[in-house]
């Protein structure tokens, strides 16, 4: 075999090998981009590079994976389902104690389903790999409720609030139980 030949054919088994490569970390980053939604982007924008976002993205999942998430029972679901309506009703009334008992509920019912309880940076973190999407109106929802605690949220984003909270419990409560029209 001639020294150009072996060139070539190393050369090809090179550019195969490079092409391989940018094709499964493309793959890769569609996957996380198709995962964590506007997540993705709001981490790629606080991180220092996409590389180090992205190794966060996966740390996530593999904190995620090892977690024992669970589906609630009927009773669990129905019990929430009530608690959300009587808080959206107490709204009128009490707009900062109901939002006050948003938070709560949220964060029971976020507990319960098995994801980590305490730190609510851990919580959100958890919550982006399946939730992706309800999770900038919880980030809205729980500085709101953060504001209200110190005396300095207005009625209209106390609204918000419960609304934006409001996201997550349907979407944690599941497709079969609807507490949004109620």
């Amino acid at each position: 075999m001639s020294s150009t030949l072996i060139i070539v054919f190393v050369f090809l088994l090179a550019a195969v090998l490079v092409l391989g490569l940018a094709g499964w970390v493309v793959y890769r980053r569609r996957s996380l981009r198709d995962r964590f939604g506007p997540e993705y982007d709001r981490v790629v924008g606080e991180r220092a590079s996409r590389a180090a976002a992205e190794r966060e993205l996966r740390d996530r999942e593999r904190r995620h994976a090892q977690l024992t998430l669970r589906e609630l029972t009927p009773d669990s679901r129905a019990r929430y389902s009530a608690e959300w309506q009587d808080l959206q009703s107490r709204f009128l009334d009490e707009p900062g104690p109901a939002v006050d008992a948003a938070d709560e509920l949220v964060t029971r019912l976020i507990e319960e389903r098995g994801y980590p309880a305490g730190d609510h940076d851990e919580q959100v973190a958890q919550l982006s790999v399946d939730h992706a999407l309800t999770l900038d109106a919880y980030r809205e929802a729980h500085a709101i409720s953060v504001r209200n605690q110190r005396g300095e949220a207005s009625t209209e984003e106390l609204r918000q609030a419960v609304v934006s909270y409001r996201a997550l419990v349907v979407e944690l409560l599941g497709p079969t139980h609807d507490v949004a029209h109620r």
